[in-house]
């Protein structure tokens, strides 16, 4: 339902709906009555006796539709028949807000954006805004096809025209001309005349739009995989005994991952990484392990196990040839190691924060401080913290700046989260002035701890000595090993501010060849997240060490 300038020079409307006709084949079908207004069903069935509407049965002059719509003429909603939602086995989901769309997905594959489309619009002078749906044409083929019918365009097309020769030419010399088929049935009528100073068309048709023909369906019989001489079946899958190995580029991951929908928790196995992305306990990928930065390693006879077959055509778009990893370092690190690492050095920073708080009376447990807990990680893995998922996802040598900054705000709120007041109780209690300390950030705090331990260290004071009743000296002063925190914070910020120039000089001066950057960012993300663990890992050792002198 469109409409553009509707009582202007270049008025346009248009109202179509699509009628399920049975039959596989067949004549045209005459215009039908609903053309005009749009609908299915016009304003409520009338009446004053109990059971006046018992047989009221919405439909296309006695023919199913795939659209839902019914209108007043002020007031129009649209929904998928419930026929079709219900014989495709499809689940709704409103989006939208104000602009209220439906969207239905089928989840059991899953497959989503099947069909979607407006949920209403209103009508006073001129229509609100236009609704339109669209449909899968596999999806709507297949409803098509188990129902044994076609689907019929039935329409009403106007439009406000220029007086030209043409359509004088069709009009014959008449000031108001009605055209249809000469014979067979009549399905158009084609409506012409003279309306201010120029020619107003309009038409009426029912026209055969799809016919009950499935499309073909993706299949990975007969795939050809790079490096294999012939193609893969399911069951020359099944019979394989050696390891063939099929290599992916991990962007096959970068959907699962992006998903609420999917499971793709890494997961660490006899020292191996493991990324086999599941769907709600329908199907599952298996034995998809980690190597090289960006490469995913998976049996093939894993890769055909059950599992919808689209879903092993979208791994073949990702697989790699053996030949061009030739010049791959299959042992570098990816991003999933590098998360780990992360992780280990929080659990340690926690640790020792927590350790050297009840040297001074502060009882603080390691998962208060840091927000990971020892015992959690060790049965469960990474399964409670998502964060360290998110932090953990495909991160493409030619990743953007934008996903560069996303992933540097997302690095900054995992290990950001000793409580400011903890650190400040520390300081306080190592005899920095409450005044001085009382206004600095979460950083200049793990800054000025360190300054006050590495000078403790320096002198091998044992650790009774942290808690002092005197001022240390250069407590407040920079220190190089937290650079990589304060720059982390400094990309966190970068895109609200506007100041990633100065980010790029930071890192060039921290010692990265900003010439990287041309071709993406995913070299930076790992100098930065590698920074990132030494500094955090150099303050739970610097900790360390004075606890050990005791």
């Amino acid at each position: 339902m469109q409409e553009s300038d509707p009582h202007g020079e270049q008025a346009e409307h248009l109202h179509l709906l699509m009628a399920v006709v049975p039959g596989l084949e067949g004549d045209p079908i005459e215009v039908l009555s609903e053309a005009g207004n749009g609908v299915v069903e016009y304003s409520v069935p009338a009446g004053d006796k109990r059971g006046c509407s018992a047989e009221f049965s919405p439909s296309i002059s006695g023919h199913d539709y795939v659209v839902a719509a019914w209108g007043d003429g002020s007031f129009y909603t649209f929904n998928l028949a419930e026929k079709v939602w219900m014989m495709l086995g499809l689940t709704p989901r409103c989006v939208g807000n104000d602009q209220q769309r439906l969207v239905y997905d089928d989840l059991g594959l899953p497959e989503f954006g099947v069909a979607e489309g407006e949920v209403s619009s209103e009508y006073q002078w001129n229509l609100k805004r236009s609704v339109s749906w669209r449909m899968s044409n596999e999806y709507l083929r297949r409803y098509l096809w188990l129902r044994g019918a076609r689907g019929i365009r039935v329409f009403y097309y106007s439009a406000q025209l220029p007086d030209v020769p043409e359509v004088r030419a069709i009009m014959g010399g008449e000031s108001h001309a009605v055209r249809k088929p000469a014979e067979g049935n009549a399905w158009y009528e084609l409506d012409i005349r003279e309306h201010k100073g120029g020619l107003l068309l309009q038409l009426w048709a029912s026209v055969e739009a799809v016919i009950p023909e499935l499309c073909p369906e993706q299949t990975a019989e007969g795939i050809l995989w790079p490096g294999d001489d012939q193609p893969m079946t399911h069951a020359r899958a099944n019979a394989l005994v050696d390891q063939t190995l099929v290599y992916l580029d991990d962007r096959f991951l970068q959907k699962y991952e992006q998903s609420a929908f999917y499971d793709s928790t890494p997961t660490h196995v006899w020292g191996q990484w493991y990324c086999s992305p599941s769907y709600r306990g329908q199907w599952s990928f298996t034995e998809c392990r980690r190597v090289g930065r960006n490469l995913v390693q998976v049996p093939m006879r894993e890769l055909y196990k059950p599992k919808p077959d689209r879903e092993i055509v979208r791994a073949r778009s990702f697989a790699v040839d053996p030949a061009a990893l030739a010049h791959v370092d299959l042992n570098e690190e990816h991003v999933v190691a590098k998360v780990q690492r992360l992780l280990d050095v929080l659990l340690r920073l926690g640790d020792a924060l927590s350790a050297l708080g009840a040297t001074v009376g502060l009882a603080k447990s390691a998962a208060d401080l840091t927000g990971f807990d020892h015992a959690e990680v060790a049965a469960n893995g990474w399964l409670a913290y998502p964060a360290l998922s998110r932090l953990a996802q495909v991160a493409p040598l030619d990743m953007t700046q934008q996903m560069f900054l996303a992933r540097c705000k997302s690095l900054h709120e995992v290990w950001q989260r000793v409580p400011n007041g903890y650190l400040k109780s520390l300081l306080e209690h190592a005899g920095c002035p409450r005044a001085a300390v009382r206004d600095l950030g979460s950083l200049k705090l793990m800054q000025a701890l360190l300054n006050v331990i590495e000078r403790l260290n320096a002198d091998e004071e044992a650790s009774d000595a942290f808690a002092s009743a005197n001022e240390p000296e250069g407590w407040n002063d920079r220190n190089k090993a937290m650079a990589p925190l304060f720059l982390n914070n400094d990309l966190r910020i970068a895109d609200a501010h506007e100041t990633m120039g100065e980010c790029l000089t930071t890192l060039q001066m921290m010692g990265f060849d900003t010439a990287n950057v041309n071709a993406g960012y995913g070299r930076a993300l790992d100098f930065v997240l590698n920074g990132v663990v030494i500094s955090l890992a150099t303050v739970a050792d610097s900790v360390n060490s004075l606890l050990s002198r005791n």
